[in-house]
């Protein structure tokens, strides 16, 4: 059993460093983009717009590694994502014209989707009920983890010549290590049994340590042979899934976490800290993240996801709110920043961050899999690049600006509240096919 469980971990680690490339180039770009509006000469709506233009290759990644992943296989799909990762950060780092930037910038953008989507999903389809979650939520310790990792990248690169090329460039070697450790786990066992590649799946299945591989082949085509109109996702049926894709997906960007951490060293010296100290600040940011997505991590199999989702928003509203309030009254100086930040990234990295993931894997039918984990990643993205695009602009060209975008944060994660509390149901030790049954009744 233990050999068992060893190489479901390792799996999920090699899997799951989609989401450490995910997190280092989310965050990379706080530490660059300052000497970046500054090399370039932009204003901040075309600054806004450089910063986002990553997130608008996420939108096209999440639109387009769907078919791949189905026909190609969600493994050799992880493959082809890690080498664009490998020449996005090289591209980045080496191109001195600012439309070739926007370029790798993109490709980048279009890996962080496709990995968003295809991890995930990945390690969703080949890990046993009992431990799904924690495993899903390993891809999201990743995340953070990669945004701790490019923190701290930046801090020590900080004052070096050119140390903007230097930190959006050493993203390639992860990448290649990541490309390269793929070809050493197996395929989706669902995949294959969707492909009708039966034996194989078997095999899969004997090595993550199933106890009773009859029955799950059985209930998988079970569930593959329900489908009617083809594997067509907006079919009433699906009404709950895509809902509650949608909603999560949503309320994850709109409590305001990408736009933190993409600016959180501006943010910073808004307040009145020195950049050396800002970015210091960030470290202390991503290192709050990690210790509470690896708390997550751990409870998320026995608390459940709806728990963690309405002790987090909580937590969430009162740290925006004052947050907002500090911006108003101008009492953001010193700690006072950094303390209520922290705050506000703890609860999210122990509901909202640790949750999207996991749930958008789980609460769609096998069929239909790859199209909804599209649907609620491309549905995050989209959210990600307008508050991405749109934060620079309000906070530098509004009186109050901080004020105002806080405050509407603090409103969305209101209504986050209500959502966990009247909407989402609780998914954890069911299986993807019980699952299946309960929300497409």
């Amino acid at each position: 059993m233990k050999s068992f469980k060893g190489f479901m971990l390792y799996v999920a680690f090699v899997a799951s460093l989609g989401g450490f490339l995910f997190g280092f180039d989310t965050a990379v770009i706080s530490g660059a983009e300052k000497a970046i509006q500054k090399v370039y000469d932009l204003s901040n709506f075309w600054h806004g717009f450089t910063i986002a233009i990553a997130l608008i290759g996420t939108i096209v990644g999440t639109l387009v590694c769907g078919k791949p992943a189905e026909k190609y296989g969600r493994r050799i799909s992880l493959i082809w994502i890690a080498y664009l990762y490998f020449i996005s950060a090289l591209g980045s780092a080496l191109i001195v014209d600012w439309y070739s930037f926007m370029f790798f910038r993109f490709m980048g953008g279009i890996a962080v989707g496709a990995s968003s989507v295809v991890g995930p999903m990945y390690i969703a389809e080949i890990s046993p009920s009992n431990w799904r979650g924690r495993f899903v939520a390993f891809f999201q310790f990743n995340i953070v983890f990669g945004i701790v990792v490019a923190y701290l990248s930046n801090y020590c690169l900080s004052g070096i010549p050119n140390d903007w090329r230097w930190m959006l460039g050493v993203l390639a070697v992860p990448a290649l290590l990541f490309g390269v450790l793929l070809n050493t786990v197996p395929e989706s066992p669902r995949w294959l049994v969707k492909k009708n590649l039966e034996d194989k799946a078997r095999k899969v299945f004997e090595k993550i340590g199933e106890k009773n591989i009859k029955q799950e082949l059985l209930d998988i085509k079970e569930s593959l042979s329900t489908v009617i109109d083809g594997d067509k996702l907006f079919q009433r049926k699906y009404f709950k899934p895509i809902m509650l894709a949608i909603l999560v997906a949503t309320f994850n960007q709109l409590s305001g976490i990408n736009a933190i951490l993409y600016y959180a060293p501006r943010i910073f010296e808004i307040a009145g800290v020195l950049r050396d100290s800002a970015l210091m600040q960030s470290i202390l940011i991503g290192l709050t993240n990690l210790v509470f997505t690896m708390i997550a991590m751990i409870i998320i199999d026995r608390v459940g996801r709806r728990k963690l989702l309405l002790v987090g928003s909580i937590g969430m509203i009162i740290s925006l709110a004052l947050v907002a309030k500090g911006f108003y009254f101008g009492t953001l100086h010193g700690y006072y920043m950094m303390i209520y930040l922290m705050g506000f990234i703890a609860s999210f990295a122990i509901s909202l961050g640790a949750v999207i993931w996991v749930i958008i894997s789980e609460v769609f039918p096998n069929s239909v899999r790859a199209k909804g984990q599209v649907l609620g990643s491309i549905t995050h993205w989209i959210w990600s690049a307008l508050l991405s695009w749109i934060f620079p602009i309000i906070v530098g060209g509004f009186e109050n600006g901080g004020m105002l975008i806080f405050g509407f944060f603090t409103l969305a994660m209101i209504f986050n509240f209500f959502f966990a509390l009247k909407i989402l149901p609780e998914t954890k030790n069911k299986s993807l096919e019980q699952l299946q049954k309960e929300l497409t009744a």
